[in-house]
């Protein structure tokens, strides 16, 4: 007889194989961390002795639940905002937390958290998606689960990452450190085109390849996402992505609500898999992810439930049958993903998707000892039938609950017996949960009232880009600089001409910045106004750094669209003090020297101030922000103003 370390019998084993292979009463051999044989019960103890003999009592034998898209830190944030828009719920309170409280400790804290709930519910295997994603790996290791661990990088600061070349840094030392460990799959996390640059892109498709780890990010969840991407680069999100080689790499694409066949086949030939999302796209309105089709193609869909700030919980039960409920509404058709393939979704498609197919998913010889244990004789559960082979999968899908879940291995170690954790301190993780929250909760309520999070309340904010390379110069001739912009080597993309009209509030609390309602008239080439915008900007205090001939690299500013009148807006925001300034603006969009720049023509009439040069860019690093400063130089000598007196101050500044 062959020896194991463990022998698992009397069982109604499942092991979701490409057959949907079945074995009651089945049993199960371990032998390290990997599975040694599984059958017929009566034949594995005829060819298998182990150590340790477990009697499963008839309850299912099944592989561990494979969660496929989530943010598990989050659980720190979980219930933090909801029912808000997703404009609203992420600039207004996640990216402000997470600003103010994403540390090492928190990620680990809320990680175990998260891992908590994902061995209690069944899940042996999760892909992730965060900042300091190492210390993520740390305690997902501590815990004992399973993990794709994926380090975000995006075009934003982030609280690991001051620019996206730090974050990717930060993603290739976690990669090297990670790569061959014996739970943890290493990844990095271009978070999503929207969120990404071209050059982003490229770097971490280049980086995974590089090491042959996985990609993962977000892909075509919204209808806004698609509509931006068509508008900007003139092609639906996948082909986009795709142009950028990000499928060189091994792409775990998370929700893709919004793709067509054409992107389901791009993403099949690519090897990519999906992630859907069910809850979240429900809970933040995003749509409903075409999966049949999806599956028909032939791809590799697990099913997520993103972060629990945006589900709430990491109940992968939940998410199974959800998935195929909405597969049989929005198709009209109740044979639509039936329990078996939900379940295949959860487990052996899921694992697939994260590239760790060959490791974990099914119950197979030489896959890694990843499983649970389910009861399904409670009351919710029962009577059982067994006419149709396929009932077990309906039993599962439709009736059981997480907290069936009686008993969970990973990698041959028990981490739950008889619902009992054994990793983890759930009473002292609980009890800094609280006290996290609290301080949450103080940071709030301080916050409530800031400008910001009224801007933001008003619906459709954003952020625009994370740095601005500007110079202004007071010019007292315009003549020069029209005639500068003729140079051969300035190339001129569009010209606007601009009557602007701008009230700028100010407020007693000068760390609130100061708020500007613009009105934008649009003046043709006869001096008619053709159109009027108006929107919202609200300018910080702060300068991020400064370079020779007085360049300034300005943070980040916000922008709402203004659909209200000025005196709304007075009314809403209560300014201490408000200053009008009136301009005629001449503006071009020019290239030099291959990057883009815009050059402003200013003549302030309210008050007269007379004329002003501005030239900017915009910029995502403090690499290109040094190159684009020297370039800003050199035009401002093409421009007739390089003896011109540099101001420092906005407008606004130079006024008050």
């Amino acid at each position: 007889m062959t020896r194991a370390d463990l022998l698992l019998t009397n069982a109604t084993l499942i092991t979701m194989d490409e057959h949907l292979t079945q074995y009651s009463p089945g049993a199960l051999a371990v032998q390290g961390d990997s599975i040694l044989a599984v059958g017929r019960e009566e034949d594995l103890k005829k060819d298998y002795e182990a150590a340790q003999v477990i009697d499963c009592s008839g309850k299912v034998l099944m592989p561990g639940l494979v969660n496929a898209h989530t943010h598990v830190p989050m659980t720190l944030l979980r219930g933090l905002a909801d029912d808000l828009r997703l404009d609203v719920w992420l600039l207004g309170y996640m990216m402000p937390v997470e600003r103010e409280f994403v540390s090492p400790e928190f990620v680990q804290l809320g990680t175990l958290i998260a891992c908590a709930e994902l061995i209690k519910t069944g899940v042996t295997s999760f892909a992730d998606m965060y900042y300091f994603e190492e210390d993520v790996a740390i305690a997902t290791a501590q815990a004992g689960l399973r993990a794709v661990c994926s380090q975000t990088v995006l075009k934003y600061p982030a609280p690991d990452a001051p620019s996206w070349e730090d974050g990717l840094a930060r993603a290739r030392e976690f990669i090297q450190r990670w790569k061959d460990h014996p739970l943890i799959v290493p990844s990095v996390a271009p978070h999503a085109p929207y969120t990404c640059t071209d050059e982003i892109l490229r770097a971490t498709a280049a980086l995974a390849v590089e090491f042959d780890v996985p990609l993962h990010t977000h892909l075509a969840e919204t209808v806004r996402e698609v509509d931006e991407m068509r508008q900007g680069s003139g092609m639906p999100v996948i082909p986009y992505v795709k142009k950028q080689n990000l499928f060189d790499a091994k792409v775990l694409a998370a929700h893709c609500v919004h793709i067509d066949a054409g992107e389901m086949r791009t993403l099949l030939h690519a090897g990519a898999g999906v992630a859907h999302n069910p809850t979240s796209n429900l809970k933040l309105a995003s749509g409903f992810a075409p999966v049949v089709k999806m599956l028909e193609t032939g791809l590799n869909v697990g099913i997520g439930t993103d972060g629990p700030a945006s589900n709430n919980d990491l109940d992968m039960f939940e998410e199974v049958r959800l998935a195929s409920f909405i597969a049989k509404a929005t198709s009209n058709d109740p044979t639509a993903v039936p329990a078996q393939t939900a379940l295949t979704m959860a487990t052996r498609l899921g694992a697939k998707a994260l590239h760790i197919g060959h490791l974990t998913g099914t119950l197979e010889p030489g896959k890694r000892a990843d499983f649970i244990l389910l009861d399904l004789s409670p009351l919710h559960n029962s009577p059982n039938f067994r006419r149709d082979p396929n009932g077990i999968y309906a039993q599962i899908v439709y009736a059981a609950k997480s907290s069936d879940v009686t008993d969970v291995m990973v990698n041959g170690k028990w981490l739950m017996r008889a619902g009992q954790l054994l990793t983890l301190d759930e009473a002292s993780l609980l009890e800094q949960a609280r006290r996290f929250a609290a301080r949450i909760d103080e940071f709030l309520v301080k916050r409530e009232q800031s400008v910001l999070s009224k801007l933001i309340a008003l619906g459709g904010s954003m952020e625009q880009e994370s740095f601005e390379i500007q110079v202004k110069i007071k010019v007292a001739d315009p003549a020069p600089v029209l005639k500068g912009l003729g140079h051969p080597e300035i190339t001129i993309q569009r010209k606007r001409h601009y009557r602007q009209h701008d009230v700028y509030f100010s407020f007693d609390d000068l760390s609130q910045g100061r708020l500007r309602y613009r009105e934008d008239d649009f003046i043709d080439e006869k001096g008619q106004i053709t159109n009027v915008r108006a929107r919202l900007t609200l300018l910080g205090q702060k300068r991020e750094g400064q370079f020779d001939h007085d360049v300034i690299l300005s943070r980040s500013r916000f922008y709402a669209p203004a659909t209200n009148p000025l005196r709304f807006y007075r009314e809403y925001f209560n300014p201490s003090k408000e200053v009008l300034l009136e301009k005629d603006r001449l503006r071009w969009l020019i290239w030099y020297q291959n990057e883009e720049f815009f050059v402003n023509l200013d003549h302030l009439e309210n008050p007269d101030l007379g004329y002003f040069l501005e030239v900017k860019s915009r910029t995502w690093s403090r690499r290109d922000a040094d190159n684009k400063a020297h370039l800003v130089a050199q035009l401002l000598a093409l421009l007739g103003a390089a003896d011109g007196v540099p101001e420092t101050k906005d407008y606004i500044e130079i006024v008050a």
